[in-house]
């Protein structure tokens, strides 16, 4: 059997890179515990980093979808509410048409001239709300870069274009509505018949029955434009809660992946300081002073 010597320096030596190693994973654990995290670099756990970057990039697209909706619920909400007001002012409309009618051709001139007088301001009021912004933007002027969507007389300063809000994936939902869609065009324009209205009723009353055809056909395609903003409405809120969900989900993903198990790494921490105290304690013992200590 072959006999190795084992110098001093040789055990000493194997002591020290213990102790390095000991060193070196309490290092380790102790930053893990200062920031919470797993590892702090890509090269730490290059997988791990990969995972972490991936759930970033799908927080960061469920997040902005989430603004997304709610800066569409704010505008479908601001279009619903206006709707709802213009619609008042129809139905009010309609009442004073019909007391014109009543009152007919043989009526009181100046009753007739006070009815057309308040259905002028109707029409004033009316085209005031189609102007409605949701912060600088007209909701009824379609992708205009204009402030309005009429201008005093009634004509529409806005387009056909669909103001849009992106969702979710490859989801996008119009959150205006054109001018021409919600208030009509040509002669059965809502601001055109209201017009109609208040000038036959001082010079023509016998034609306030057509107007109010016309004035019900408005009506109608209003009625139709809110249901539809009522749905979209919902179909938002939705993809809002959708949107929300997923960031939670990704929030826990990225957790798992990134965070430290507290408990754990304390118990690690500790068990790795018992360790480096023995081997501190049997290196001491191990490593007695040789005859060279003695001569330096």
């Amino acid at each position: 059997m072959t006999a190795f010597r084992v110098t001093e320096r040789s055990i000493a030596t194997n002591v020290l890179v213990g102790l390095q190693g000991n060193l070196d994973r309490m290092g380790s654990l102790q930053e893990q515990l200062s920031s919470g995290k797993q590892f702090t670099k890509p090269s730490d756990s290059p997988a791990g980093a990969t995972a972490a970057m991936q759930y970033r990039g799908e927080m960061a697209r469920a997040q902005q979808h989430g603004r997304n909706a709610s800066d569409g619920l704010g505008w479908l909400g601001t279009v619903d509410t206006t709707l709802s007001n213009v619609m008042d002012q129809v139905q009010r409309t309609r009442q004073l048409a019909l007391e014109g009618m009543s009152n007919g051709a043989g009526g009181s001139q100046g009753a007739r001239e006070a009815i057309a007088a308040e259905v002028d301001q109707i029409r004033q009021t009316s085209m005031g709300l189609a102007n409605t912004k949701y912060g600088d933007r007209p909701v009824f002027g379609g992708t205009t870069a204009s402030s309005a969507a009429y201008d005093a007389a009634g004509n529409y300063l806005g387009d056909t274009g669909a103001v849009q809000r992106t969702v979710g994936d490859n989801v996008k939902v119009q959150v205006g509505v054109p001018g021409t869609d919600a208030f009509g065009t040509g002669s059965t324009q809502l601001f055109t018949v209201i017009a109609d209205i208040s000038n036959d009723l001082r010079t023509n009353p016998s034609a306030l029955s057509g107007d109010l055809d016309r004035l019900d056909t408005a009506t109608t395609t209003l009625k139709f434009v809110q249901s539809t903003v009522g749905a979209r409405y919902n179909q938002l809120t939705q993809m809002q809660q959708l949107a929300s969900d997923r960031t939670d989900a990704l929030t826990a993903q990225l957790s798992n992946v990134e965070d430290i198990d507290l408990p754990k790494t304390i118990t690690e921490m500790q068990l790795q300081q018992t360790a480096y105290q023995a081997a501190l304690s049997a290196g001491a013992k191990v490593v007695q002073p040789s005859l060279v200590d003695f001569l330096r």
